[in-house]
């Protein structure tokens, strides 16, 4: 499968949210959306850089943007993840794997000198027509949601 690259269309999806509701990318034609896909909920990394989203979240609405956030958790992972730290974005659940894969956010990672499948932390920001507009791989938690806005406005 190709690479996405800025420009291309972003793939559809549909996907069930934190309160077991289909969420498709198609709801938010018009509007910009900022894909974020983490590894799992309750982890370091993932509580930091969703809940850095969630923080700016407001300035987000702003400049017209939604934000999603995609992982392999279940839906009531995500409710719990959401009720624990007050999160304000949406949350999908991708327990197939299947847009991870399509969004190249699934692959070969390595650590410590060994390979594995996993999520690669990765941000696509789509634009109001459904074209990608910046591609992020294998982010920082830290402060990302911060440069995402930045590059935003």
């Amino acid at each position: 499968m190709k690479e996405l690259q800025v420009g291309d269309k972003a793939p559809v999806f549909e996907l069930l949210n934190q309160d077991g509701v289909k969420i498709s990318l198609s709801d938010f034609l018009g509007k910009k959306v900022v894909l974020y896909f983490y590894p799992k909920d309750n982890t370091p990394g993932c509580t930091t850089q969703a809940c850095e989203f969630s923080q700016h979240y407001e300035v987000f609405l702003e400049q017209n943007a939604v934000i999603i956030g995609v992982s392999p958790d279940s839906v009531k992972s995500h409710e719990n993840f959401i009720k624990k730290y007050d999160l304000k974005h949406i949350l999908l659940s991708d327990s197939e794997k299947e847009i991870c894969k399509l969004y190249g956010a699934w692959g070969l990672k390595k650590n410590y000198g060994k390979e594995y499948e996993g999520l690669i932390r990765s941000t696509f920001v789509i634009d109001v027509d459904g074209n990608i507009a910046k591609i992020y791989k294998n982010v920082r938690a830290k402060d990302h949601a911060f440069k995402v806005l930045q590059e935003l406005c």
